[in-house]
């Protein structure tokens, strides 16, 4: 075969073979689940497809005149092509300029117009002239005129458009998207073609735009599918998302979920128990889960979108939202619920117990009055103002409660030294023992109140000395007094009775002084030289 047949043979093949790609693409396209984006990129096939198919057809016919009517509808296909591609873009994207009416009749006249100038080409001659040449094989020349380099640059930049809102969204997208924008600079390379072929006597002198469609439309749909939607799918969402095909393999995942699942990396094609976090996540019952983020616990609410194509699914879209703030609201509305609850409990038990020891103590007293012991029933009137007075003192802890209950959220750095000194009574027949040094972000009122009740549980229950010990993850407060009796979690509760009558609310308000930090407080159970309290800097869950 002669090396222009060849050469004619092999262009047109090329051509034939984008046309045959956007063809085998279009019912693909059409299955695609957003309306919009489905006919945007149908009709880019549609008229990508016609337009390499005439190129193929234009360099085998056998005579001049055929050629020129073959050449004038690729033409006409291949201008309808931009703006096919600017409304598949803008679909895409998620963006609304395809639906307005302005646009969408500029368009039209346009697109009219141009057709018009080239219908009439055979007339004024100014889009392009024809001539048959030989090299590098028979085929028809096209001298281009003035109206195809202003139609072609405006093309180009309609194009260059679209090109760049693809890119935007692909920068913005929480995916690796670098093969994706690969495909859309495939798609514009032809241009790089249609210059050697104007400039040089390399390549033929014709529109190559075709085949970077055709390579598009390969990539898109059938290489780098999943990506491609999931891109879209997921515009807009923030949070860590992970794809899953219809058989719970692993297939996309962005780089939030990489962050919060590490193992993704290699878990690609991999069913989703190759992750063992993930699977947990997705199996829980519980409205929210808690996952580590990077170093600190955030709280995800799960949501599963299915990820159809026509009637056939490509799997589900599994989307991590952090509501780690909401959940960490709705915590601290609930702690402060049960912080209310316990100490309206506390309240009525206190006050019951004071009008009761109140009332019998002057029941008795007015008895011993008319039985003339006077000192008995002095005694007694003493014992009822004193549960008075502890009774106030109580309903001040109470108040101080309310006040100091709710979650520190201007904590400062505070020198645990200088905060345990200043809480420490100067009256006290005892000893302060302080291990080691450490300051802690804190509100420096609620720290010093935390350390004034604790040392007042320990001097009212006869500790002689007090030791406080500075740890990385907290402090630990011990006294030389009795030992525990019975259930620790008895002395940190507002309504029980606990070890001493007048510090019965000295460790419960450690406790919530401590969960307002975000902190625990906990006894040691299994020490018997003593009490320990143990207070822990947990991170806020």
């Amino acid at each position: 075969m002669p090396a222009g047949v060849s050469s004619a043979v092999a262009y047109a093949l090329a051509f034939a073979l984008a046309g045959v790609v956007c063809v085998v693409g279009v019912p693909r396209a059409g299955r695609i689940e957003d309306a919009e984006t489905s006919r945007g990129l149908v009709a880019l096939l549609t008229t990508s497809g016609g337009w390499a198919v005439s190129h193929a057809v234009l360099l085998l016919l056998p005579t001049a005149r055929l050629k020129t009517v073959v050449y004038l509808v690729g033409l006409i296909l291949g201008f309808s092509t931009v703006f096919a591609w600017l409304y598949f873009c803008s679909a895409y994207t998620g963006r609304t300029y395809h639906r307005q009416t302005a646009y969408r009749w500029a368009a039209v006249a346009l697109y009219l117009f141009v057709v018009a100038v080239k219908i009439t080409n055979p007339i004024h001659h100014l889009y392009f002239t024809t001539a048959v040449v030989d090299s590098p094989f028979p085929h028809l020349a096209i001298r281009q005129g003035l109206f195809h380099w202003v139609v072609t640059g405006l093309s180009y930049t309609l194009a260059a458009v679209g090109m760049f809102v693809l890119f935007e969204s692909f920068a913005e997208s929480e995916y690796d998207a670098t093969p994706l924008a690969g495909l859309i600079a495939l798609a514009g390379l032809p241009v790089a073609l249609d210059i050697v072929g104007y400039a040089t006597p390399l390549l033929l002198d014709m529109i190559h735009a075709p085949l970077g469609v055709a390579a598009f439309a390969l990539g898109v749909l059938f290489v780098f599918e999943n990506r491609f939607f999931a891109v879209q799918l997921t515009e807009g969402v923030d949070g860590a998302t992970v794809f899953l095909d219809d058989e719970g393999r692993i297939r996309e995942y962005n780089h939030a979920a990489r962050h919060l699942f590490p193992d993704l990396d290699d878990a690609a094609g991999d069913p989703v128990d190759a992750v063992p976090e993930l699977a947990a996540a997705l199996e829980a019952e519980r409205e929210t889960v808690s996952l580590v983020n990077g170093e600190e616990r955030r709280h995800y609410v799960v949501s599963e979108n299915a990820f159809d194509i026509g009637q056939g699914s490509l799997g589900r879209i599994i989307v991590f939202s952090d509501v780690t703030r909401l959940e960490r609201q709705r915590r601290e509305l609930e702690r402060h619920n049960r912080q209310l609850e316990d100490l309206s409990e506390g309240m009525r038990h206190e006050l019951r117990n004071a009008i009761t020891i109140v009332h019998g103590n002057v029941r008795w007293a007015i008895e011993q009055l008319e039985a003339s012991n006077v000192d008995r029933a002095r005694d007694a009137l003493r014992k009822a103002t004193d549960t008075t007075e502890r009774t106030t003192t109580l309903m001040n802890d109470f108040a101080t409660l309310a006040q100091y209950g709710r979650t520190v959220t201007d904590a400062e750095n505070v020198d645990l030294r200088e905060t345990l000194a200043a809480a420490w009574p100067d009256d006290a027949d005892a000893t302060l023992a302080v291990e080691g040094s450490e300051s802690v972000e804190a509100d420096p009122a609620r720290l010093e109140l935390l350390f004034a009740r604790a040392f007042e549980f320990f001097l009212d229950d006869g500790a002689s000395t007090v030791t406080v010990e500075c740890r990385d993850d907290g402090i630990t407060i011990t006294g030389d007094c009795a030992p525990l009796r019975g259930d620790p979690d008895r002395y940190f509760d507002y309504g029980d009775a606990v070890s001493n009558a007048t510090s019965g609310t000295a460790l419960p308000m450690v406790r919530t002084l401590a969960q307002v930090h975000g902190w625990s407080a906990t006894i040691e159970s299994d020490r018997v030289d003593g009490i320990r309290v143990a207070i822990t800097w947990t991170p806020q869950a």
